[in-house]
């Protein structure tokens, strides 16, 4: 696998490494060994999935400490933009964001730590989205921030379908006025 570090030092592009043959193909998603080796050591507790249509946008969700859930996200079924926004209020890069395409095709997977707010908005017809997280979904610790946050600026690749989105991200908060515990 090869670890790609992002304009934010601590999100990382994860590039696995894919055997192909005449049955298909063959890829490692995870090993704790390496992915420690290449300074990811969180212990992941819980894989969860999503399926979503074309311009559904969920975001931009976080836990708060000490519920707080690192992630490593990859597309197993379509494309997604996918963004991390670094909600960390000591941190050098505080309100600052990476997006990446992931794709079935692509294989790739984003390493997202604990401090950050994810989310993101479906690009193809409809897309399966797994999550490995490091913390279990606590409602009580669960916060998001306002997908279009102006402060923030995140460059959506295009418009989502309002109708799609949930009424807790319709309401949330400028990062401004989101509760922080980091």
């Amino acid at each position: 696998m090869n670890f790609i570090k992002t304009k934010i030092e601590d999100v990382v592009i994860i590039e696995p490494k894919i055997f192909f043959d005449q049955r298909g193909f063959f890829m490692v998603c995870y090993n704790n060994e390496l992915f420690a080796l290449n300074g990811i050591k969180d212990t992941f507790i819980q894989d969860n999935i999503s399926k979503s249509k074309k311009g559904t946008l969920r975001g931009m969700h976080y836990q708060l400490a000490p519920y707080e859930q690192a992630k490593i996200v990859r597309v197993t079924k379509g494309e997604i933009f996918d963004v991390a926004i670094d909600v960390r209020s000591t941190s050098p890069t505080y309100s600052e964001w990476v997006g990446i395409v992931l794709s079935e095709k692509n294989s790739k997977a984003l390493y997202i730590p604990a401090g950050f707010a994810h989310g993101f908005m479906v690009l193809s017809e409809e897309a399966e989205v797994t999550y490995k997280c490091t913390a279990q979904y606590n409602p009580k610790a669960d916060r998001s921030i306002a997908w279009n946050d102006p402060q923030i600026g995140v460059d959506w690749p295009d418009k989502p379908d309002l109708d799609l989105l949930s009424e807790k991200d319709t309401n949330a908060p400028c990062l401004c006025d989101a509760e922080n515990a980091f």
